[in-house]
This record gives structure tokens, C-alpha cells and sequence, in this order.
């Protein structure tokens, strides 16, 4: 499909007034400009080869598929990884599907190490800065230091003068800063104390430079608008809507919680930022108090091997299920409807997708109180917030749950009420309608152009 066609599906050229608004616009300014344009945005996961081909996490896949979807061209900067592919990484060709043909794929080192950075540093700005030169909207994942090129690309943008956006899921620096208590060994440890402040000083340099701020979910949202002009709340799931619980389903769920284990669910990796000690502690308190409950943890990580000691040797082991990774998504989605509620403990600034994966599969989310959750389960109540850090009131809330199981009832249908807003459509569109309606073009418009492959 080319540029000129994919824009005409969308409404391109514009009759009448809009016409003459738009002919020599920049675009900006707060009106949605629906003239075709190539988009240049960063990701900070790792694409891998094997054999020729191209393998890249599923749900980026789907995000790429999708981003086609509302750019007629699109310029993907990536780090590209020789190492073999992890399990949930699959086939680009086959799961981009057609819309492949109008994306091309920048692909720089996998830089992280000071020294290996510095390196690569010089042929990275010599790469990007044409490529940021042939793209209408420019887009940076920030989130890091060394090795993020995304910043780097931002800093590109800022010198030539470029109006660009920013993206970014979590704090990165604070998650930094986190780490100097939790790092497993004293070396992470000694690189969190030197890195975090270099790191929350980068962020705010490349916020206050962008023209457009797009923060998933209200905890990030927090933290970096007061440095941004133009901060938006977005979010970035990959749930479709056939995803979610049907009626039916959610009319037995509903019906089934009043008898039985309570079933506790938590999915995501087994890190110190994601609390899986408290975790655990607030399982302790459960069974101290003689609740009768199920838990899983879907999930690896570095935390994984200690937790599954503790099971192992502790009063857990009997009501506590660690099966690690689990790539089929379709199984994950299946647990997390089974589940009665979600517990979480997080510990720093982010904004997780498996408290929206929860609520769409119509499970409560209870957990530590922080500005993400909240604004998820701010329409319908469909969850409850604890102070963080205090194990004895999660434990607390989760037990009147296990105890009052008409109101575990209730809040499994107050769950799905909160998601039923969110699917991977529409927060892309979202997304995209934000880009072209508050970022300025980074070139005039040239609709021979938009669809230009690279060298032509």
C-alpha cells in the first residue's frame, strides 16, 4: 500500500477550508492533521537475527502492526541484538504481516557498558541524523543512560532544531535509585548511586526540550509533567478487544467467588522493583490468619530462585504456585480471568500493563496505592489501595475480600466496568490522534516524500 493511498483511506486531501488551513501548516497547534507522514520512532527493546530473519518481542510486533496503521511510512530505531532470540520473541514477517512493507528498521548496537557506548557513539549520530532528517514526526523512548538511543535521537532533534515527542513507561532513574538498597550484588549497587542522578538530570534535559510528552499511565504522567510543555497521559497494551471477559464468563466469575479458596494471581517478573518479598509476607499473614487461598506468580526474574526457597521451606509451599515464564499469552489471559483479584506490591514509579490485563479479564487489582492504579480504577472502583510498603494493610484488605465474598463479587464486576476501556486499537489511535494534532511536522510536507524508501 502506498503512502498516497493509506492517506486518502483516512480522508486525505482535505475539501474546502480545511484544505486551504492545512496547505501550508506545520501542523501542530491543535488541530489533527491527517496529511500522510512518515514516522521515526524509537524502541528500546532489542530486535534479534537468526538465520536471515528478524525476531522481535510479540507484543512490539503487534505495536508496529498497529503504529502502521495511522503512518503511511514508519522508521523504527532499534537496537539490534546478537544473541539468540528470548522464547517470546517471534517472527517480525509473520506477525507484522503486510503493513512490514512500509517499515524499515534502523538497527544500532546494543551499547550499555560506558565504554562500549562511547564507541559506538560517533556511526550511532552518523546513522540517526539522516534518518531524523527524512521523518514528518519524531518520536524518542526514553528511559535510560548509556546505550539509549532513544535520548540520543532526542538530543539529534533538539540540535537541528527538530520538534519531536517523548515516551517513556516508567522512571527509570528512580527505578535507579531503588536500586542502591536492592541491587543483589555491591557492584549494581555502586553503579545505581553513581548513575541515578546523571540519569534524572538527562531526563529533564530531553523532556523540557520536547514539544510533546506522552506518559503511560498517571504515576509517570506525575513525575515528568512538570517538565514538559505539553505532558498527556497514553497507555500501551496490547489486549485486544476479543481479550476481554464476555458476560457470560463474568457472570459465572461473579457467581463462583462465594465459595471456595480465594484465588490470588500476580503476573510480571520476579524483581525487587515489583515487591515480591512483600508478595510473599502478606501470603504469610494470610495463612496466619487461616485464610484458605491459592497464589501464582507467572514470571522469571532475579528474584525467582529466592522465592521459590522460601516456598519451598516455609508454610507456603502447599497454597503457592512459581511456574516462571509463560510465553502463551492466551494462558496468561486465562489465569488472570480464574483469578479473583491481582495483588501487587510495587515499589517504584512505573506503570504495568498487568493491572490493565487484570481489570479487562474482570479481576479486582489490590495493591500498594500509588497513581497509576488509582486512575485505573478511578470510574468504577474496581480494586483496593493500600499504603505502600505496609504488608499488614494489604493483608488486612485482602483477607475482609476472602472473608466478605458478595463485595469480592461486586468489585469482580466494578473490575470489568474499569477495563472495558482499554484495547490495543484504541489506545493507538489515541496515541497517534495526540501526535497529529499537537507535534509539529519536522520537514514541510511533501506528499511525494512520505513514502519514500530510504536513498531515494
Amino acid at each position: 500500500m502506498t503512502g498516497m493511498s493509506e492517506g486518502k483511506r483516512r480522508g486525505w486531501p482535505p475539501a474546502g477550508p480545511e484544505a486551504a488551513r492545512v496547505a501550508d501548516s506545520d501542523g501542530g497547534g491543535g488541530t489533527f492533521d491527517p496529511r500522510p507522514a512518515t514516522l521515526l520512532l524509537s524502541l528500546s527493546v532489542h530486535l534479534h537475527e537468526r538465520e536471515g530473519a528478524f525476531y522481535l518481542e510479540d507484543q512490539a510486533c503487534n505495536g508496529l502492526r498497529l503504529w502502521a496503521r495511522h503512518f503511511e511510512r514508519l522508521i523504527v530505531v532499534i537496537p539490534l541484538d546478537r544473541a539468540p532470540p528470548p522464547p517470546a520473541w517471534v517472527p517480525v514477517a509473520a506477525h507484522v504481516g503486510p503493513e512490514l512493507a512500509r517499515i524499515e528498521f534502523l538497527t544500532l548496537p546494543v551499547a550499555y557498558r560506558p565504554d562500549r557506548f562511547l564507541r559506538a557513539l560517533p556511526a550511532g549520530v552518523a546513522a540517526l541524523t539522516p534518518a531524523i532528517r527524512r521523518a514528518d514526526y519524531l518520536g524518542f523512548a526514553i528511559g535510560g543512560l548509556m546505550g539509549d538511543w532513544g535520548t540520543v535521537g532526542a538530543v539529534i532533534a533538539h540540535r537541528l532544531g527538530l520538534p519531536f515527542y517523548v515516551w517513556t513507561d516508567r522512571v527509570e532513574s528512580e527505578v535507579m535509585r531503588a536500586a542502591i538498597r536492592s541491587a543483589p550484588s555491591w557492584r549494581k549497587r555502586l553503579l545505581a548511586r553513581l548513575m541515578h542522578r546523571p540519569m534524572a538530570w538527562m531526563e529533564r534535559y530531553v523532556i523540557r526540550r520536547s514539544e510533546l510528552g506522552l506518559f503511560h499511565g498517571r504515576e509517570t504522567f506525575d513525575a515528568f509533567a512538570p517538565w514538559c510543555r505539553n505532558p498527556q497521559v497514553v497507555h500501551d497494551i496490547h489486549i485486544r478487544k476479543a481479550d476481554h471477559i464476555d458476560p457470560a464468563r463474568l457472570a459465572e466469575k461473579m457467581a463462583g467467588a462465594g465459595s471456595g479458596p480465594l484465588r490470588i494471581c500476580y503476573v510480571g517478573r520476579a524483581d525487587p522493583m515489583k515487591g515480591p518479598g512483600d508478595w510473599l509476607d502478606v501470603l504469610e499473614a494470610l495463612e496466619r490468619e487461616g485464610i484458605d487461598f491459592e497464589a501464582t506468580w507467572l514470571g522469571d526474574g532475579s528474584g525467582l530462585a529466592a522465592m521459590r526457597r522460601r516456598v519451598e521451606g516455609g508454610p507456603l509451599a502447599a497454597r503457592v504456585r512459581l511456574p516462571g515464564f509463560v510465553r502463551d499469552r492466551g494462558a496468561i489471559l486465562e489465569a488472570l480471568r480464574g483469578a479473583h483479584l491481582l495483588m501487587f506490591c510495587h515499589k517504584t514509579p512505573e506503570s504495568p500493563r498487568c493491572l490493565i490485563e487484570a481489570l479487562v479479564s474482570g479481576t479486582p487489582i489490590v495493591g500498594y496505592d500509588s497513581a497509576f492504579p488509582r486512575e485505573l480504577i478511578e470510574r468504577h472502583g474496581g480494586g483496593r489501595l493500600t499504603p505502600p510498603g505496609e504488608v499488614p494493610a494489604l493483608a488486612g484488605a485482602v483477607a475482609g475480600l476472602a472473608r466478605d465474598r458478595q463485595e469480592l463479587a461486586d468489585l469482580i464486576g466494578r473490575a470489568a466496568r474499569d477495563g472495558a476501556r482499554f484495547d490495543d486499537e484504541t489506545v493507538f489511535r489515541h496515541r497517534a490522534e495526540l501526535i497529529r494534532t499537537h507535534l509539529r511536522r519536522a520537514r514541510p510536507f511533501d506528499a511525494d516524500t512520505v513514502a519514500a524508501p530510504a536513498g531515494a
